[in-house]
């Protein structure tokens, strides 16, 4: 019976934190609703540039491109954070980790020839 009486102790703490983290953010946002300055004018609606009024649409289209190169760049960049454990623990793994690395080398390579077939990687 004693153990019954600890895991009910226990959601009880579980359940006072679940009320306390739903209730005082939503007091909060209350509160901060009525007791913030509401004083609404045109100025504040308009688009802010460094004090400068906007001269021109502010949505630009991106090549695709861009975003592909900033992928190829992530997925190398992650390769140097898996070489650079391995490189520094290399005569404590011994062979096994040598051909392993090799692999996983040789399949980002065989991605990077094939994006370059492809002509992911051409610039304009």
């Amino acid at each position: 019976m004693e153990l019954l009486n600890v895991y009910q102790n226990n959601y009880l703490i579980v359940f006072v934190f679940l009320c306390l983290g739903v209730l005082l953010p939503m007091v909060a946002l209350y509160l901060g609703k009525l007791l913030r300055p509401y004083k609404p004018m045109d100025a504040k609606y308009t688009t802010y540039e460094s004090g400068i009024e906007p001269f021109h649409d502010s949505r630009v289209q991106f090549n695709v491109r861009y975003y592909i190169f900033a992928l190829m760049f992530v997925i190398f960049d992650v390769e140097t954070v898996f070489l650079y454990p391995w490189a520094v623990a290399y005569n404590k793994l011994g062979i096994f980790a040598l051909i392993e690395m090799l692999i996983f080398v040789l399949m980002l390579v065989i991605g990077l020839a094939y994006a370059w077939k492809k002509k992911v990687l051409k610039w304009t």
